[in-house]
């Protein structure tokens, strides 16, 4: 089946063919739904599809037909059903796969080819509720056809690296979903709620995209964690539990969201009530943080000066122990991939280029008592940065004002 070139990307198709040539690759074929989506602008639901980049910038796809109206919004040349079977046999994704990726080969003009494939550790987000991941499976069948395969890892994080105007524009519609989701629900927090509750507050608009009319599929993740329990946000994942909120709690809120593919990262941490002392100086540490590594980002920058622009500024007011982890990493391909490039990290030998999508999360966690972490997603500008995401960017914003007429206790003992 033919496709229409509507939503054709000429920028990323543009980075594609240099990227080819530079590397001495005749195409790249992929499976990953993140590399699916950087080759064709098509994000696929369950993870069966293929992308195939050809010589002459030829993009053939294989994917299932109830797939067809996502796939259509991209610039393949060509979609080749992925049949998944019936109720005649039992047949796995991977028998399903074989023949129309073999005539998917031979559209894309890559048979003898040398191709590059991904191999390796690759941190994905899940495009569906469980989706399929070939793996050695997809090697083993383009070994078949005599397709000379090349690992080509490295070649795709530096191409995710860099956004197109067209995928940064996903990006940002993405943060816009999450930025009202964040207005509404920030407006409803109180005292009483659990972690639980508060978090579906911030998660339930996430998927609303009706203001959004070039969007096809928006949704995404939110977690709270209050009181002591924000200090452990450093971790490797976030958690909501049954804890209730109480009146000075401080309330981080972390998300994930996505809009056809493109994704964010941000947090922001709300104080029920007025914060005390001991919040205030940690909110004006974060926020001063923000305002230096925001400072540092443009093109040709250092990713370490930025990091060590933030670090520095917590250092000197005493924080600098309590900032556990990196200022940030890329985002819009992936959400929390510490790996994407650009890495914000002490030891990072990245240097930012215009187009690259990152977020800046300057924190401090103490423990026993509490953290605050303010997670901004940004785009990298030749002579500076623009933050996509822009709102409850000051204390004043941050501060929930309760009614505290049927008092919950305080959980700051300096409150």
């Amino acid at each position: 089946m033919g496709a229409g070139a509507a939503g054709r990307d000429g920028e990323r198709i543009a980075l594609l063919h240099d990227a080819l040539e530079s590397s001495n690759l005749d195409g790249l074929i992929c499976a990953l739904p993140s590399n699916v989506l950087l080759l064709s602008g098509y994000w696929p639901v369950v993870g069966t599809s293929v992308a195939l980049l050809g010589p002459h910038d030829t993009v053939v796809i294989v994917a299932p037909r109830d797939e067809y109206d996502f796939a259509q919004a991209g610039w393949a040349n060509e979609i080749i059903a992925l049949e998944n079977g019936g109720l005649d046999s039992l047949e796995t994704a991977a028998d399903a796969l074989r023949e129309p990726l073999l005539d998917a080969i031979g559209h894309a003009g890559l048979r003898a080819r040398r191709v590059g494939i991904e191999s390796g550790l690759r941190f994905e987000p899940f495009s569906y509720v469980g989706t399929y991941r070939y793996g050695s499976t997809l090697r083993g069948i383009l070994r078949d056809d005599d397709v000379a395969t090349v690992p080509a890892d490295d070649l795709l994080a530096r191409l995710r690296a860099r956004l197109t105007a067209r995928e940064r524009d996903g990006a940002a519609t993405a943060c816009r979903i999450a930025q009202r989701a964040f207005t509404s629900a920030a407006s409803q927090l109180r005292a009483g709620l659990t972690e639980a509750e508060a978090a579906s507050l911030f998660r339930s608009p996430l998927s609303d995209a009706a203001r959004e009319s070039s969007i096809q599929r928006a949704d995404g993740f939110a977690f709270c964690m209050s009181g002591a329990n924000s200090a452990r946000a450093y971790g490797a994942y976030a958690r909501s539990t049954s804890k209730r909120l109480r009146e000075g709690d401080l309330v981080l809120v972390h998300c994930n969201s996505y809009a056809d593919g493109y994704w964010t990262d941000i947090t922001r941490t709300y104080c029920l009530g007025q914060p005390s002392e001991r919040q205030r100086s940690m909110y004006e540490a974060v926020l001063a943080a923000r305002e230096a590594a925001l400072g540092t980002i443009r093109a040709g920058a250092r990713a370490a000066d930025v990091d060590a622009a933030a670090r520095e500024v917590l250092a000197a007011r005493g924080f600098g122990a309590l900032f556990r982890h990196s200022t940030g990493h890329g985002v819009g391909f992936a959400a929390i991939d510490a790996g994407a490039q650009p890495r914000l990290h002490p030891a990072s030998p990245d240097v930012l280029l215009a187009g690259m999508v990152c977020n800046v999360e300057p924190a401090i966690y103490i423990d026993g008592f509490g953290g605050i972490r303010h997670c901004d997603v940004v785009a990298v500008t030749e002579s500076g940065c623009e933050v996509l995401t822009p709102f409850h960017a000051e204390m004043t914003e941050l501060v929930v004002r309760q009614d505290f007429s049927h008092r919950v206790p305080s959980s700051d003992p300096t409150a």
